[in-house]
């Protein structure tokens, strides 16, 4: 099912047009490392967006949703899949077929990974010689991430990583040890990211503009989230600047029952897979409101994001930057994406 997404600013619209006019003056710190960033004219000229003969990809986290969508798009988009795959420990089955909208398939055979695996470094090694250009998609458990980037970089193999959370630091502290390059993003969502770096940016031109403004947010994911969404509380994190008041994690409205769900707007047959959110600033006396919403249905948003950030990685390692960790606002910013 195609991702639904849609955007509304209330009365802010001034606003955002402004901020967007005034990006390219100022960049600041949202999920930016301390790397040195090139110019955006480098980083539109490394970006190749043609898929090259030699690229493969490996799929990690199979039979998992978002492996199996990110899977699916890679096949559509024609990007040669690797026939295995890292997997956890004791998988229903042993065997996945990755089937595309376009009719294409392709069977992976799953093998535990590493954290479970003592002959995953090995096998790894082994994948790494007869597809030296490959790149690993890692959409993993919370508890295997650590011990993947461990083997990904014992093996110098590049990669893009969505599986959240994890310490960010110590997912640092791991990766810095190689030479490898890599995309980790706790959000593959390209427009969603876009989003967030744009009320960054208006966060920081305009602090304390909605001040005295109540906010309020609710967000809504499937039942088996039990945690509150980070994009909700990374977006918070701007919001509060603009109305210069505390606000707590335990103060976001979670939705986790299916009837509540509906109640909000999800449809029904989107229960099993969304993101509904929505943020409302009011003043005192309730005169004044703004509301902005972001509605995921599916997963295919997350997926598209991803095989874009390979592209990205594919492109940009072949001229051997000194930056090796990049995320996707660097994906955004060098354009190109399908």
């Amino acid at each position: 099912r195609k991702s639904k997404m849609q955007f509304y600013f209330c009365k802010v619209w001034v606003l955002f047009s402004y901020l967007c006019c005034s990006y390219k003056y100022r960049r600041t710190g949202f999920l930016r490392d301390r790397y040195t960033i090139p110019s955006l004219q480098s980083r539109t000229v490394l970006y190749n967006s043609v898929i090259d003969d030699d690229l493969t990809i490996m799929i990690n986290g199979l039979p998992g949703l978002m492996a199996a969508e990110t899977a699916k798009v890679c096949l559509e988009r024609g990007y040669k899949l690797i026939p295995m795959g890292f997997t956890g420990k004791d998988p229903p089955e042993y065997t996945y077929t990755v089937i595309g909208s376009n009719g294409k398939s392709q069977q992976l055979q799953l093998i535990e990974g590493p954290g479970v695996n003592n002959d995953a470094s090995a096998i790894l090694s082994s994948i790494k010689n007869s597809y030296p250009n490959c790149i690993l998609i890692d959409y993993t458990h919370p508890s295997a991430v650590l011990s993947n980037i461990a083997c990904y970089v014992e093996n110098n193999c590049d990669f893009v990583m969505g599986t959240t959370g994890v310490d960010a630091p110590a997912m640092k502290k791991e990766f810095e040890s190689g030479s490898n390059y890599a995309v980790i993003a706790p959000n593959m969502a390209k427009q969603i990211v876009a989003l967030q770096y744009a009320l960054d940016q208006m966060s920081n031109r305009f602090p304390n503009s909605y001040k005295n403004y109540k906010l309020k947010v609710t967000e809504s994911h499937q039942s088996s989230k039990a945690d509150t969404s980070g994009t909700a509380k990374a977006i918070v994190s701007h919001l509060t600047k603009l109305n210069g008041e505390s606000f707590q994690v335990d103060e976001i409205e979670k939705i986790r029952t299916p009837e509540a769900q509906i109640a909000f707007g999800v449809p029904s047959d989107a229960l099993g897979g969304h993101a509904f959110h929505t943020y409302s600033l009011t003043s005192e006396d309730g005169s004044v409101s703004f509301e902005l919403q972001h509605n995921v249905c599916g997963r295919r948003i997350y997926a598209e994001g991803t095989a874009d950030a390979v592209m990205f990685l594919d492109s940009i390692r072949r001229s051997h930057p000194e930056k090796r960790l990049y995320n996707m606002i660097d994906v955004l910013e060098a354009g190109g994406m399908n």
